[in-house]
């Protein structure tokens, strides 16, 4: 038998097993990393950065794409003289791993940057420490928790991206509901843990109206369930999955720049999911982990911008800046877990074909 892939809804639910965490000692009352990262002081960036370069180095664990770290940890290496150690992995595994050193009195990583949910996650454990950045009023509203533990850093935006060779524009859906159309049976594609945007559409439609509509959407043409985003993009491009519900942007925006057959519209309510960032209450290297936290914030938003990327801070202009985005509640997810992942599979994963 094929074991099972480690799944973002295995590692949220691993934190019903580590009840230790939540006893973790907190920074000493008093200490200046503690001081420094939640003061509001007009000194706080020159005497940030000046401690920073005494530590010379910080670990990073981030979801980030693979190809992207070097475009956005390259140009502050070289501004700041701060060395990244960076450990990239997929958020279930960031978390998981973030939970179990946590759970061992193991402190190695200082900044923590994955899907929101996964954030407010550590939040309930104890494992982040509040900030106080100057640089949160540039950003979105909502983008900082009462508690600011962490940050949001960026959007991904669910979108639909569909195969130019198999779909014409002119067939396009205007709405979801415009899905149940006979002409798109056999050719709907979904990434298997998209569980919050399947949350988010249905609750838009009224709970019980949504999940009729996805009950009669799988019935009547059927959706072909896949794992992994960028597998799904792939299949949109080769057309064995002529109409993705759930692509991220910048993967669709990236395949139609390069001349791939795919082009993405964004159906009413567009269901965005932020990233976030938080410095590790344990942290060895909290002044160094704090300057990449706040570059991240500022001046690492035009470069994402760059990458296809829906940054977070508003003084960057954005193309999507018009675009009626849902953004998923962190909190919500997470109480809903169990309820949605069941309905996400009981609905779409087993009564669809691959």
């Amino acid at each position: 038998m094929t074991k099972r892939p480690f799944t973002r809804r295995d590692a949220l639910k691993t934190l019903a097993a580590v009840p230790a965490i939540g006893a973790l000692p907190a920074i000493a009352q008093g200490a200046p990393e503690a001081s420094l990262l939640a003061s509001g002081g007009p000194d706080r960036a020159e005497k940030i950065a000046a401690a920073a370069k005494k530590e010379g180095t910080f670990t990073w664990y981030t979801s980030f794409a693979e190809k992207d770290v070097p475009a956005v940890v390259d140009p502050f290496e070289k501004k700041y003289g701060v060395k990244v150690r960076v450990w990239r992995a997929s958020t279930e595994k960031v978390l998981q791993r973030t939970l179990t050193e946590a759970a061992g009195r193991r402190f190695d990583v200082d900044l923590i940057h994955m899907s929101s949910p996964e954030m407010e996650a550590l939040h309930r454990e104890k494992i982040l420490q509040p900030v106080n950045s100057p640089h949160f009023k540039q950003l979105l509203q909502g983008a900082v928790p009462s508690h600011r533990e962490w940050v949001a850093t960026l959007l991904t935006i669910w979108v639909q991206a569909y195969n130019t060779n198999a779909i014409k524009k002119e067939d396009l859906p205007k709405s979801y509901r415009d899905l149940l159309d006979p002409k798109y049976k056999g050719k709907l594609g979904i990434e298997v843990e998209d569980q919050e945007w399947f949350q988010t559409v249905a609750l838009s439609m009224g709970e019980q109206q949504g999940l009729q509509f996805f009950r009669d959407l799988v019935a009547s043409n059927g959706i072909s369930v896949r794992k992994g985003h960028s597998l799904l993009t792939n299949l949109v491009v080769s057309g064995e999955v002529p109409f993705g519900l759930t692509v991220y942007n910048y993967m669709a925006e990236g395949a139609r720049k390069k001349g791939a057959p795919v082009d993405w519209i964004a159906l009413d309510p567009a269901v965005a999911r932020s990233n976030g960032q938080g410095i590790a209450r344990r942290a060895a290297h909290p002044h160094a982990a704090a300057l990449f936290y706040d570059y991240f914030l500022t001046e690492a938003q035009p470069l994402m911008l760059g990458m296809d990327y829906v940054p977070i801070n508003t003084s960057v202009p954005s193309p999507l800046a018009t675009m009626p985005i849902k953004l998923v509640d962190a909190t919500r997810t997470l109480d809903d877990m169990d309820k949605w992942g069941k309905l996400y599979q009981e609905i779409i994963i087993k009564r669809s074909g691959t």
